[in-house]
């Protein structure tokens, strides 16, 4: 597909949902049950260009913005798709980001091509058993070699390693100093070797289409012109990425309850107790209502935030006020939606279980609601700093 200049949002709002709902709730159900990745999903995206909305045209992308890319993740969660298929393509659009931004120009002309087609799949090595959200506590290390590094350490909650080509690798290069604890991280991207790197999969409450792991690095070799910018400063990479991704799983939790709220509202209006359709107890369709104002403030809030972002403007307690209120948000309609359909929202046939299991993981990923409010807390408000 093409976009002016202008960006016109609502040709990219229509197509996405067009594509997405091509792809209706029986398919992810499906997907869900049997724990298969939707690969037909993702080649459809990547047909159309969606993978490589963020890269630009001389990588083989479409050169859009944030904007775009939330919008069109959204539309993504809000077909019914959720979580899934969220994950499913936002894994193309933001681990790439720093290779995108700090990587040497051979690492971008070799692999955003084949990312934005979808050729190759890769996994983000960032999160460890031990250090939890201090990310300047991860344990991994990385040895200087002839030529490159040999990393030894472990990974948690990594996505996509069951059929990842790629990982970008974070890993330490140097010991933690108490006065800069957060130099000394370093980034790689390096082939995911399954000679040198254990996979285990995680079972988990929902989101099972795509894989979480547990990564065993046992002396994995890495050449020198893998690594990811300058040696040391792969945290400040890492931050560089932050606000885009808050912002948009933000628009993700908001796509989600919009889901939700719509299954929810056409049961409300067909089911029939007492005579009369549920919906017409305001027991019933006042906790939608509220939930549909929610929505549409969380919307505002994060499209505000990436209006900031595109412009170049400080846009942190934005994209924090984003993340939180499109995780509340969606959590908050999914749940209500599970009381409107009551018994039979344990049932997998009417979908909505799906939904509120998955959208429940965004008030944990990719950071907690209670680390979003030490942040406001602090940047905002002044207070003293709880973390």
């Amino acid at each position: 597909m093409t976009v002016s200049d202008e960006r016109d949002l609502e040709l990219v709002r229509t197509s996405a949902r067009e594509l997405a709902r091509k792809f209706d709730y029986d398919y992810w159900r499906e997907k869900d049950a049997k724990a298969e990745y939707p690969w037909e999903f993702v080649k459809a995206f990547a047909d159309a260009g969606w993978l490589g909305v963020m890269i630009p045209e001389e990588y083989g992308g479409l050169g859009l913005g944030l904007l775009e890319a939330g919008v069109m993740l959204q539309e993504v969660a809000a077909s019914g798709a959720g979580m899934s298929g969220g994950s499913a393509i936002h894994f193309y659009v933001f681990p790439p980001a720093p290779i995108l931004r700090y990587g040497s120009e051979e690492i971008k002309r070799e692999w955003l091509p084949k990312l934005a087609k979808g050729e190759i799949l890769m996994a983000f090595g960032i999160t460890e058993p031990t250090a939890g959200v201090d990310t300047s506590r991860i344990r991994t290390k990385a040895t200087k070699v002839d030529g490159g590094w040999v990393i030894n350490g472990q990974k948690v909650w990594i996505t996509n390693a069951q059929n990842a080509h790629k990982i970008l690798l974070v890993a330490r290069t140097s010991p933690r100093d108490e006065a800069r604890p957060l130099d000394g991280i370093t980034l790689f991207f390096t082939d995911l070797d399954r000679d040198k790197i254990t996979i285990r999969e995680i079972e988990k409450l929902g989101r099972a289409a795509i894989d979480s792991n547990e990564l065993f690095i046992d002396d994995l070799e890495v050449r020198d012109d893998e690594v990811v910018g300058e040696v040391g400063k792969g945290f400040k990479y890492l931050i560089d990425g932050l606000n885009p991704e808050r912002i948009v799983v933000g628009l993700e939790g908001v796509g989600l309850g919009k889901a939700a709220l719509e299954l929810a509202s056409k049961y409300a209006k067909e089911r029939v107790v007492f005579d009369r359709p549920i919906g017409k107890n305001q027991a019933v369709a006042h906790p939608l209502a509220d939930s549909w104002i929610r929505l549409e403030a969380a919307e505002l809030t994060a499209m505000h935030a990436a209006e900031l972002f595109e412009a170049h403007k400080e846009c942190g307690l934005e994209s924090a006020a984003a993340k939180y209120l499109g995780a509340e948000a969606g959590f908050e309609a999914c749940d209500r939606a599970m009381s409107t359909f009551g018994g039979y929202a344990y049932s997998k046939e009417y979908h909505i279980e799906r939904l509120w299991r998955e959208v429940r993981l965004l008030r944990n990923a990719p950071f907690s609601q209670e680390m979003v409010r030490n942040y406001i807390s602090s940047k905002a408000l002044g207070l003293p700093r709880a973390y």
